[in-house]
């Protein structure tokens, strides 16, 4: 099994920024929050998809501790392995393979069957070449879901929202920030972080591909 992929999130409590780091960290920050009797709904993303981390903080700190541990042990038992295969035997190495049904047409499977090793060998040759190919775009798609999912999460109601989104998507900065600036700061600050990461991808694949 691979070690758990480090990841950063970010912690909010309504409006104001608790912490941002390791899910234990930004999770601590959140409990010790609510447990001071603070009202405001606390929001916990993963910065990487902008996805809202599920939590439940009812209990005591070692009880919420307990279930924290329990749940990074489940995620990092689904995540995919990353250490080189294991040999099973001579000449037989383990790879992890998946059989899956793939629909082809007659000419496809004609032409797989033809290539050095087969179809199996030669559809994974042509996946990893894909994942290449498309890996800088792939790279920005991510990042611009990952601002587009807060900044709706946080900011989905605040004046200039839509507006915002439209230069968010029409890659126009400035126009952007000048929208954004009447939001709470906290907010406005994390978003522009994220948003210029996307902008930063956007433009490494227009390099690219020109």
């Amino acid at each position: 099994m691979g070690e758990e992929k480090q990841r950063n999130y970010t912690g909010f409590a309504g409006h104001r920024l608790l912490a941002s780091g390791e899910l234990t960290e930004v999770a601590l920050k959140a409990k010790k929050w609510l447990d001071r009797g603070d009202s405001a709904s606390i929001l916990i993303f993963e910065d990487e998809t902008g996805n809202l981390v599920d939590l439940d903080f009812r209990g005591t700190l070692y009880e919420f501790l307990d279930k924290l541990e329990k749940k990074r042990t489940r995620r990092a038992e689904a995540e995919p392995a990353t250490e080189e295969p294991k040999r099973s035997g001579p000449g037989r190495p383990k790879l992890g393979v998946v059989s899956r049904e793939v629909s082809l047409l007659p000419r496809h499977w004609d032409w797989l069957n033809s290539q050095p090793g087969g179809a199996s060998v030669t559809l994974r040759k042509l996946v990893e070449e894909a994942k290449r190919d498309s890996a800088g775009a792939d790279r920005a798609r991510r990042s611009q879901e990952a601002a587009y999912k807060f900044m709706s999460a946080m900011a989905g109601d605040f004046p200039g929202f839509e507006e915002a989104s439209r230069a968010f998507f029409a890659q126009e900065p400035e126009r952007f920030d000048q929208l954004i600036q009447p939001w709470p700061e906290d907010v406005r600050e994390h978003v522009r972080r994220l948003v210029a990461i996307a902008f930063r991808d956007q433009a490494s694949v227009l390099r690219e591909e020109s």
